[in-house]
C-alpha cells in the first residue's frame, strides 16, 4: 500500500513528464478537464487541473466537480503515474475504473499511449 505522499510524488512526476512533452501538449491543446484520482484503499483523493493540454495543478484533496474520475488501489496509482504498468490493461481488466465521458476516456488513453509507448 502506498501512502499519500508517495502518490503525490508520483502524481508530480507525471505532470512534469505530461507537461514536457511536446507532442502530447499538441495533441492535448484542446483539453481542459478537472480529474480526481482516488486510491480506493486508503480514500486519498487527488485533483488534477488540466488547462488546454497542459497540467497546471496537482494537490491532495477533492476540489471541484471533476469531468474524469479515476479510481483504483494507491499501488496501481502509483505503478500507472510512474509508468510501471499498462493502465491500458488494468482498465479492461476492470482493476482501474475511470468515470468519464466516451471521449475523455479516449483521451487518456492516447496519453498513456504517448507517455508509455513500451509499457
Amino acid at each position: 500500500m502506498a501512502d499519500s505522499e508517495e502518490i503525490m510524488e508520483a502524481l508530480l512526476d507525471f505532470q512534469n513528464q505530461c507537461n514536457e512533452n511536446k507532442r502530447l501538449r499538441r495533441m492535448q491543446r484542446d483539453w481542459t478537464k478537472l480529474l480526481h484520482y482516488v486510491a480506493t484503499d486508503t480514500g486519498d483523493v487527488f485533483t488534477m487541473r488540466v488547462v488546454s493540454g497542459e497540467t497546471t495543478e496537482v494537490k491532495k484533496g477533492k476540489e471541484g466537480v471533476p469531468d474524469v474520475i479515476v479510481e483504483t488501489d494507491s499501488e496501481t496509482l502509483c505503478d500507472m503515474f510512474w509508468g510501471d504498468i499498462n493502465p491500458t490493461q488494468k482498465y479492461l481488466k476492470g482493476e482501474i475504473k475511470v468515470k468519464a465521458s466516451q471521449e475523455d476516456v479516449m483521451r487518456i488513453d492516447a496519453i498513456t499511449a504517448v507517455i508509455w509507448p513500451e509499457v
